[in-house]
């Protein structure tokens, strides 16, 4: 079986690398000591190492947005709904799912970053910037394959760009804006698919109360027991998580 490293590992080892790099690009050293009043010492950091300091920070939002994680996070949520168990499963467990299912999602995209840009780098035998155009172009392809030719076009418009010739002229701003918008519509049409079945069972449980002239008790509550009934009976969790893994074009 391949080994392959977390991507946010490999980001984060990739910017501690950058450090050294960008100090001596600037002429001054990452951390500088200065006398203070007293006989203490003060300690300032540069510019740079401040600002990859921040970009670290938007790590997990960047790595979240460029996955699968956004599509399954959301049809996890409108599934949780469409069932009426309120906070069952709990956000935690949700977000635990949708982690594990993107690294299973993702796993192919993750190999091909190790194999192709991550081991070179540190063997040494490829340089940061070039191993840096090398991991991007399976991360790239599979943004891709999820989006939409129309959100591409809109995007495109929007930032005067295009018409774009090859895939790799396109910026990767208008590329990531696109990429999440499709994921959100996807998500929304498997949410809706979800969401039928669980209707139509509130519709007749609704339809017979009425019917019984038992208008004070509440549809949900009877229709509750039947929605998980037909939920496990037809294996629910196992086709929903089949299913998402498998609504990704590889």
């Amino acid at each position: 079986m391949k080994k392959f490293l977390n991507p946010g590992t490999v980001l984060l080892l990739a910017g501690l690398l950058m450090v050294p790099g960008l100090s001596q690009a600037a002429g001054l050293p990452a951390v500088t000591v200065a006398p203070a009043p007293g006989g203490g010492q003060q300690y300032s950091l540069s510019i740079q190492v401040l600002f990859l300091m921040t970009a670290l920070t938007l790590l997990p939002a960047a790595l979240l947005m460029t996955t699968s994680f956004t599509r399954i996070i959301i049809v996890l949520g409108l599934l949780r709904q469409a069932l009426g168990t309120g906070q069952t499963p709990s956000n935690q467990i949700l977000i635990g799912l949708s982690l594990f299912l993107t690294l299973f999602v993702m796993s192919p995209v993750y190999e091909r970053v190790y194999d192709e840009a991550a081991q070179p780098y540190l063997d040494g035998q490829m340089e940061f910037q070039p191993a840096l155009q090398k991991a991007a172009v399976p991360v790239r392809q599979f943004m891709l394959a999820q989006t939409r030719e129309a959100d591409l076009m809109t995007f495109a418009r929007i930032a005067g760009k295009g018409p774009f010739a090859s895939a790799d002229e396109i910026p990767f701003t208008v590329l990531a804006a696109s990429f999440v918008t499709s994921e959100l519509t996807t998500a929304f049409q498997i949410g809706f698919l979800l969401f039928i079945p669980f209707v139509i069972i509130d519709l007749i449980v609704s339809s017979v109360l009425m019917s019984m002239g038992m208008m004070m008790l509440s549809p949900m509550l009877i229709s509750l027991p039947f929605k998980l009934m037909l939920f496990v009976l037809v294996d629910g969790w196992s086709l929903v998580m089949g299913s998402l893994a498998a609504s990704f074009s590889m």
